[in-house]
């Protein structure tokens, strides 16, 4: 199943693009893979260049305002210049690694609330730019992700939405301009709690693991025992209860406050 887009034409007969994606749903480490389609309009026309990225809506805190911006965080040259003859088609088959920091965008087979990445196509000609809309992928966790993503549910939690920041959560190997934050609603076991919040941060052998309790905005406080910062093997993360390991937590945490 693949998403299409049809990008507007640049100039009276000039020519159109879509993008058509063999396979949507992809993890983080892997590759979505599709083909570009040109069709050359009722003249001759030089194409100066041909991109695609993947692209995600995230917000931005500024002093006095918080708003969203598109960002694009990694992008491929497909070919150099040529021309594109009169009614022409012309096929450009392409495969975008997905970077390990991608954010997770489905849980369990249903879309994460708040989430918006996809491939972007970006067409130059004559010194014109025309981008795509957004072709929308379904990032599926890691395992080693979806362990920790599952222990919350174990222990009654439910997901209340999540969201892009640009920002960098410091002392992990963030190298994207922005991170993901995941929201849970507690059950009533620790009804003194308000919300924990899940980052992850991986590349290709382990990721860092964020965790948050009653999270002020635009603040990680390091040295409070509501914040946690630990270390996951993608590929030997078995080893390790994390419910047990959650539960522990939350439970010491919530004993010192008085929260449960």
């Amino acid at each position: 199943m693949g998403f299409k887009r049809l990008l507007a034409s640049l100039g009276a007969g000039g020519a159109s693009v879509e993008t058509v994606l063999t396979e949507v749903n992809v993890v983080p480490g892997g590759v979505v893979q599709g083909e570009v389609r040109i069709q050359g309009g009722s003249v001759d026309q030089q194409i100066e260049g041909l991109s695609v990225g993947l692209q995600a809506k995230v917000e931005v805190e500024g002093q006095d305002t918080e708003y969203k911006q598109d960002i694009e965080f990694t992008k491929v040259q497909l070919g150099g210049a040529f021309e594109l003859k009169a009614e022409a088609v012309h096929a450009v088959p392409f495969g975008l690694e997905i970077p390990w920091e991608t954010p997770v965008t489905m849980i369990d087979g249903q879309a994460l609330r708040g989430m918006n990445v996809g491939v972007t196509t970006e067409l130059a000609i004559a010194r014109a730019i025309d981008s795509g809309d957004l072709d929308p992928i379904n990032v599926h966790p890691l395992p080693a992700q979806q362990a920790l993503l599952d222990a919350f549910i174990q222990l009654g939690f439910r997901f209340k939405n999540a969201d892009l920041e640009r920002g960098h959560i410091r002392g992990t190997r963030q190298r994207l301009p922005f991170y993901q934050e995941i929201e849970f609603f507690p059950p009533q076991q620790y009804r003194g709690l308000h919300q924990v919040e899940l980052s992850f941060v991986a590349d290709e052998h382990e990721m860092d693991v964020v965790l948050e309790m009653d999270k002020k905005p635009g603040l990680f406080s390091e040295g409070s025992d509501t914040f946690r910062s630990f270390q996951v093997g993608l590929n030997n993360y078995q080893g390790t209860d994390w419910t047990a390991y959650l539960n522990q937590w939350l439970s010491e945490v919530g004993s010192k406050r008085n929260w449960f």
